[in-house]
């Protein structure tokens, strides 16, 4: 449509674009976009138009001109999609063609706030950098020799990194000097283990003593011949349960200054917790993962409004599941936080609890803090669950 096309020229030629967004598909076929949106990026100091087509759950990207843009936006309005919505520094405008149907249009004045273009040369700062070679994210399949990114993996080096920059903030609150003593329970692969110990290790340089802990022995036993191999001192795995784990090996106290828990499946996590709340460790890391005790647990009665539709339910189990956790914790003598660890588009156990050990007595905290327990269990209509029952 001319409107269209007559309006995007100008916002292109006159620098205010923001963004356009194609939508209402006209036909409903089998791998056509659903939507379509287009943001400026800046590539090699020049400005182009990202194109982002949605089918299904993939997403691709395409890097147009002004006038592509321009030409492919004018084939698509009002034959492929119904909808056109097109965001300026000045205004916003909404569109609506159907065929055979007049064109309407609409003028707002502009909702988003100007923004700087974004830089596709320009990396994010990562603690393990793109471009740089890191032994441990080559030999986990993550990177490639030269530093590069596997495209399918660059999720997980993103995650990789997150997950380090939640272990940086933390150091401050660990012992400053003399050799860190580490649990990571149900372990895995452990591309998150061999993280943390490159991290402490090669980029802060202290002397570690690490042992990630998981049930399945062909997973140790890849998982330890990758650290012989990479010469990764200080770092061991064992075969073993979370509540047979015992901290004596650790020198020369047996303290524990830092407990990590990832993805533990449902209770697991509990019994991580429990542990490490036993030990005083001196910071807690946890992602809880498929937290179903409550959801069994909880009564009818409770919000069903909510918790009578199971998809529901569930969410709601898991959010109140974390919270206890949370809130114990705080009782237990710990600051707590509930952190987004990772994009909710990359996994949906995306929540990460981290807790600091206070050094220092609050009695009128603590009784403030019981309270607030006791108040959230009465009123989830909760008499007691596993993490409580756990630390009797």
């Amino acid at each position: 449509m001319d409107s269209l096309v007559s309006l995007l020229a100008q916002s292109l030629n006159g620098n205010t674009f923001q963004r356009l967004i194609l939508s209402q598909p006209l036909q409903a076929t089998k791998g056509n976009a659903a939507k379509v949106t287009v943001r400026p990026v800046e590539i090699s100091g020049e400005t182009a138009y990202q194109w982002s087509a949605r089918v299904g759950p993939q997403e691709t990207h395409e890097n147009l001109s002004a006038d592509q843009l321009r030409l492919r936006a004018k084939s698509l309005f009002g034959v492929t999609f119904g909808d056109a919505h097109l965001f300026t520094s000045e205004a916003d405008y909404t569109l609506r063609k159907k065929p055979r149907g007049p064109l309407r249009v609409k003028r707002a004045p502009s909702s988003l706030a100007p923004q700087p273009v974004a830089d596709h040369n320009r990396e994010k700062n990562y603690l393990i950098p793109v471009g740089k070679p890191c032994p441990f994210l080559t030999e986990v399949g993550v990177m490639l020799p030269d530093g590069k990114v596997r495209p399918a993996m660059y999720h997980k080096f993103r995650q990789i990194n997150r997950y380090l920059e939640f272990v940086d903030d933390i150091l401050q609150y660990l012992p400053a000097e003399g050799t860190l003593n580490v649990v990571d329970f149900g372990c895995g692969k452990s591309y998150l283990t061999f993280a943390l110990h490159y991290l402490l290790t090669t980029i802060r340089n202290r002397k570690v003593s690490i042992v990630g802990l998981d049930l399945k022995e062909d997973v140790i036993l890849d998982c330890s011949q990758i650290a012989k191999k990479l010469r990764c001192e200080g770092l061991r795995f064992e075969v073993g349960r979370i509540e047979s784990f015992q901290p004596a090996s650790f020198e020369p106290s047996g303290a524990v200054h830092l407990t990590v828990s990832l993805h533990a499946c449902d209770t697991a996590t509990d019994d991580a917790i429990a542990a490490a709340i036993r030990w005083q460790s001196d910071a807690i890391l946890a992602v809880p993962c498929c937290q179903h005790e409550l959801n069994e647990s909880l009564s009818r009665d409770l919000l069903p409004g909510i918790t009578g539709f199971g998809i529901l339910r569930d969410r709601f189990a898991s959010l109140a599941t974390d919270a206890l956790r949370a809130k114990l914790l705080e009782v237990r003598g710990y600051k707590t936080q509930i952190l987004e660890f990772i994009d909710l588009e990359h996994t949906p156990k995306n929540l990460l609890l981290r807790a600091i050990r206070r050094k220092t007595p609050d009695p009128d905290g603590d009784a403030y803090r019981h309270a607030s327990f006791a108040k959230l269990k009465s009123d989830l209509m909760l008499d007691t669950w596993r993490l409580e029952q756990a630390l009797l």
